[in-house]
């Protein structure tokens, strides 16, 4: 018997894929495409946090309206749906851990902890206890084999769409059981699959905020979750000036230009640096937020670690941005340091960095500390 389009040797309607549905078109296509090539598909949607605000929110996956729109989906194309009350662990694992870095002066990706742990720890589980065999989601991203068979995370074909970024944390066993059916599409090509299966999410917006930051507003969840967290402080020069006073670190983020609460000032200045521990917001010129080298720790590796004499690699330290020429070298300690060909801007702690070699996804890990190639900046 030949493979089926998922990799196994037997036939579709004998192989079980559990798909996780955000209630959003991408996860719908997922469904209804594996579907209509006659596999067993169950859906699955998480409940993440309170029901009665996500009703009204919009804009946002895994809210109230979005779990109404995966169920209806699931009973159109006629698989069971189940909804996962994973309320407690999401908070547990993801949103105290964003409040806690924006207090660390750290800017977190949540998305990324969420498919670190809610997603592709408990949710996989779950779907391995349903029998499954494999789990799909709607990511555009790419799953290939390597020469040995291996399985290995590569970049969408939709560049402009790619996720491998936010799934940087992904392990080679959950890989090996993880598939991305739309990770060959462009998202044109999804939405008229949907169109052609008259998915009621045909037209529906695509996710903009993180899931419990209303309008993001990002403030109010920390003040919620840390009450007292905004402490007062002063906002500096490079050279130690006093230019103005702050109400929070939190209230701010590398290479933020505007709201800076100072006046007087007739050059542009941005947020260069956050110094938590002597709660100052540290500013200045738009070069001095050029870094050249970042450390980087808590490494996942899907491909080979590298030795020390390091690895040319390609770099994305945001997930707004290009890949760039990077040399990858491994700590004693197997953190890494990246030193960057070209200078970047803006790169601040608490974001991950990714490596690839062309497509393929070598590993990533979270960035600890920026090197900044501002000698003033360096030294504080």
């Amino acid at each position: 018997m030949s493979v089926n389009s998922l990799g196994f040797d037997r036939a579709p309607e004998n192989t079980r894929v559990v798909v996780a549905m955000s209630g959003g078109v991408d996860s719908s296509v997922t469904a209804a495409l594996l579907k209509d090539q006659g596999y067993d598909v169950v859906g699955i949607t998480l409940q993440l946090y309170d029901h009665g605000v996500a009703v009204q929110k919009k804009g946002a996956c895994c809210a109230g309206q979005d779990i109404h729109d995966a169920r209806r989906v699931a009973e159109a194309i006629g698989i069971p749906h189940y909804v996962l009350d994973y309320e407690s662990r999401f908070k547990d694992q993801v949103m105290e851990e964003f409040a806690d870095s924006y207090i660390r002066g750290e800017t977190p990706i949540p998305c990324v902890r969420c498919n670190q742990t809610v997603k592709f720890k408990d949710l996989l589980a779950t779907a391995r206890d349903l029998g499954a065999d494999c789990m799909a989601t709607g990511h555009y991203v790419q799953r290939t084999l390597g020469g040995s068979g291996k399985a290995q995370l590569t970049r969408a074909v939709d560049l402009g769409r790619d996720q491998s970024y936010f799934l940087f944390t992904t392990t080679q066993e959950q890989l090996d059981f993880l598939r991305f059916p739309l990770g060959g599409m462009e998202k044109p090509e999804v939405r008229a699959l949907a169109e052609t299966y008259g998915l009621t999410v045909a037209d529906k917006p695509d996710s903009q905020d993180i899931c419990f930051v209303p309008e993001g507003r990002y403030v109010d969840v920390i003040e919620r979750l840390r009450p007292g967290a905004l402490e007062a402080g002063e906002i500096v020069d490079l050279d130690g000036n006093v230019l103005g006073h702050h109400e929070g670190i939190i209230r701010y983020t590398i290479g933020q230009r505007r709201g800076l609460g100072i006046g007087g000032v007739t050059d542009p200045l941005y947020v260069v640096k956050l110094d938590p521990a002597n709660k100052r917001v540290i500013v200045g010129p738009k070069e001095a937020l050029d870094t050249r080298a970042i450390a980087v720790k808590d490494v996942n590796w899907l491909g080979e670690p590298v030795g020390a004499d390091g690895i040319e690699v390609l770099a994305r330290v945001r997930s707004t941005r290009p890949p760039v020429p990077a040399t990858l070298r491994l700590g004693d300690n197997g953190d890494a340091m990246l030193e960057l060909h070209d200078p970047e801007a803006g790169v601040s702690p608490g974001q991950a960095a990714v490596f690839y070699d062309g497509d393929r996804v070598l590993g990533g890990g979270w960035i600890a500390k920026t090197v900044s190639a501002d000698k003033r900046l360096a030294a504080i």
